[in-house]
């Protein structure tokens, strides 16, 4: 886990990185921030991973994240292989070096960021009329400092000398199949491979899995047992009414007998996190705050006994796992570039709120489902493959199969179901909104200062805490979960 933040331009750069890194200290697990000045401004990282700053001189490399291991033979690993790669092959280091990654790169004559493909990792910039730029993981950090912000979107770069552009994807060599059951031995082969590599990237520090009780988390804590069967497991429900996932996840920890904790989420627990869930997400869709909630308290309970997990996200973009919103859509064509888009904005929204929810408690998360290869391997997979029958389609259809045989059938065989609604926290949401904010205030107020349209009474209270936190301007963060548009 780590916080990123930088200035360039004149003036008292230090004292502005200071209070940039100062407003995201939770990303670096409240460590003091490293600083390093130039003649052309500074840049500062804080984590738990000290050598995550690589450079005795400039240019000087920080970044958030953890790269794949190393298969160019350089014998060097982190950020220091990624300054080395820059320095040989300038920004065509971006396309490759695999991993989940937010990066700076600071020298006097130009600075850049990048963002790799997936883009769990997030980064803002500013570049102001008068040539000063700033850059931090978080927008609340550039608060006091920019009137507004741009998302460095995922697969791209940004330069002080360039402006924005995309770089070519890391190419992978993925095992060669043919037809459906070939297609399901290597899917089991590549993500056995992703989650080995992510808890290399964890370099010791994973000690656990946030188990949803959903078929993704299933996969992933079955898998990485036979690496670590030492590994816990966490998860999170309601307290007075414990949603659907428990049972499930209840069921596979007995069945490893790993140890396994569990977070009782209250009606005042909800209350007292939605003003920091709308801080922490810098957004106002209803979704992903219902989200990010179950999030928040597993990765509070996680922080309790161990420094990393391993997660589930992305396997439902990748494999399907929203078919009911592509059913109704007859053209085989535009159905799957729907599904790709789901790929496309999943950073954010469902990452995002992966992202906020562990990282507000200083815990590093690792997504194997995220791995290059898994990402390939989907783009390629026909989407019947994914979303399987005629009658009644079975969503992650490959994925059950690939690994039906370690996982207990009523698992295996589960549909998919809603993250927070699973945990229980959706159908809570609603008892928390003031009473002063209904329909008829909804009315009086569709949609934002920006004109994103207000969905529920709900929402409207949640745009209402971001006015108080944000200025208008970063209403355009607000992204939704939504292919159709």
């Amino acid at each position: 886990m780590a916080g990123l933040a930088g200035y360039r331009g004149k003036g008292e750069a230090l004292e502005k990185v200071r209070q940039m890194m100062g407003v995201i200290r939770h990303r670096g697990a409240e460590a003091p921030p490293i600083t390093r000045r130039l003649r052309s401004g500074a840049i500062a990282y804080a984590g738990a991973n000290m050598e995550e700053m690589s450079g005795e001189n400039a240019p000087y490399v920080i970044m958030d994240g953890a790269l794949l291991p190393d298969t160019d033979g350089c014998g060097i690993a982190g950020t220091a292989r990624l300054r080395e790669q820059y320095l040989r092959h300038g920004k065509a280091a971006f396309s490759n070096t695999g991993g989940s990654y937010a990066c700076a790169i600071a020298d006097d004559a130009e600075w850049v960021i990048a963002r790799d493909h997936v883009g769990a990792r997030p980064l803002v910039y500013y570049q102001s009329p008068w040539g000063e730029f700033y850059f931090a993981s978080e927008a609340k950090a550039l608060k006091g400092f920019a009137p507004y912000v741009q998302e460095l979107p995922p697969g791209h770069y940004y330069s002080t000398l360039e402006g924005c552009r995309p770089f070519a994807e890391v190419p992978v060599e993925l095992p060669p199949w043919s037809g459906l059951e070939e297609a399901q031995r290597v899917v089991r082969e590549v993500i056995f491979k992703a989650v080995e590599d992510a808890l290399f990237q964890g370099n010791g520090e994973i000690g656990g899995v946030a188990l949803s009780g959903g078929l993704d988390s299933s996969i992933i804590l079955a898998i990485a047992c036979r690496y670590n069967p030492e590994l816990k497991a966490f998860t999170a429900t309601l307290a007075d009414h414990p949603g659907e996932d428990l049972q499930y996840a209840r069921l596979l920890a007995a069945e490893l007998g790993v140890e396994h904790h569990v977070y009782e989420i209250t009606l005042e627990d909800i209350k007292a996190i939605i003003p920091k869930a709308v801080w922490y997400l810098e957004s106002f869709d209803e979704d992903c705050i219902a989200g990010f909630i179950a999030n928040y308290y597993t990765a509070r309970l996680a922080a309790g006994h161990v420094n990393g997990v391993l997660v589930g996200e992305g396997a439902d973009e990748l494999f399907g796992g929203y078919f009911r919103e592509l059913q109704d859509i007859a053209d085989a064509e535009e159905k799957e570039k729907v599904a790709r888009k789901l790929v496309d904005i999943a950073y954010n929204t469902a990452l995002r709120r992966l992202d906020r929810g562990w990282m507000s408690n200083s815990i590093e998360y690792y997504a194997p489902f995220l791995h290059p290869a898994v990402v390939a391997l989907s783009n390629l997979l026909p989407l019947e493959f994914k979303v399987h029958g005629e009658k009644k389609a079975v969503e992650k259809w490959i994925l059950r199969e690939a690994f039906r045989d370690i996982l207990p059938r009523e698992i295996a065989d589960r549909p998919k179901m809603r993250f927070s609604r699973g945990v229980g926290v959706d159908d809570q949401l609603e008892r928390v909104i003031p009473d002063n904010i209904g329909e008829k205030e909804l009315k009086q107020t569709p949609a934002s200062s920006s004109g994103i349209s207000l969905q529920s009474p709900k929402e409207l209270y949640f745009y209402r805490l971001f006015q108080e936190q944000f200025p208008s301007a970063y209403e355009e963060l607000t992204a939704r979960w939504d292919p159709f548009k």
